[in-house]
């Protein structure tokens, strides 16, 4: 059985060039015209993935981004923004939205934001298995998959402290591939770095998407690690 998509957008060139790529992926694509019509769908046919635009008449992606995730929390929600709305994008993610794509849409960057909800709807509820920990030469690497929210923090918080007890010079989180942050768990992981820079600790971060680090930079992540694009980079870096 083919997984549906839930495409919300007010634009039919926009929907049907969205229909077009995504059956070509393999999707049973669904469409809806604005966010009232597309939680109506969302009830009747149970989507585990939705991709709705924000600026809309008669509901917005926003209200329709609430109202889908009071109806299943677990829900892959990824909204389209336009170019430069950074505030809109952050809004989102601070009500569960699991990623985001820009106008004009780039067909590299959607590819990738699918991989990415693919990934994260195989990966057990269980948080706990979202974090892993490895002792490196030189740092101790915490590994982070999935999506990371309020529930993912506090072990995140309890491996960042076992990370600690290794006595390496610098402790590096990578976000694998597949990650993404809501709202919740920005300010639960900016408040857990603000800690630990406070304390000494020199945590840095790498692998997230460009996406999400434009959303790191902008809510002021990098005033307590740096930001490195992937693995070998960071320790290379050390």
């Amino acid at each position: 059985m083919k997984e549906k998509v839930l495409v919300i957008d007010d634009e039919k060139p926009t929907l049907k060039m969205f229909t077009l790529l995504l059956s070509a992926y393999g999707y049973d694509v669904l469409t809806a015209e604005n966010g009232q019509e597309g939680v109506r769908i969302f009830i009747e046919e149970a989507p585990g993935l939705v991709m709705t635009d924000i600026k809309m008449p008669i509901m917005d992606g926003i209200e329709a981004l609430k109202e889908i995730k009071k109806i299943n929390p677990h829900t892959e929600v990824i909204v389209i923004t336009g170019h430069g709305d950074m505030d809109l994008a952050i809004q989102a993610l601070n009500l569960d939205a699991t990623d985001f794509i820009n106008k004009p849409l780039k067909r590299e960057a959607l590819e990738k934001a699918l991989i990415r909800a693919g990934e994260r709807l195989s990966i057990t509820k269980n948080e706990e298995s979202q974090v892993s920990l490895e002792d490196r030469s030189g740092a101790v690497v915490i590994g982070v998959r999935g999506n990371v929210s309020t529930h993912t923090i506090p072990h995140l918080a309890d491996v960042l402290t076992k990370a600690k007890t290794f006595g390496k010079p610098v402790v590096l989180i990578d976000f694998e591939e597949n990650a993404s942050i809501n709202g919740a768990g920005l300010t639960g992981l900016t408040e857990l770095l603000k800690e630990n820079r406070e304390q000494g600790v020199r945590i840095v971060l790498a692998g997230l998407s460009s996406n999400f680090k434009s959303v790191f930079e902008a809510v002021g992540i990098t005033r307590y690690a740096e930001l490195f694009d992937n693995e070998d980079e960071a320790l290379a870096a050390q």
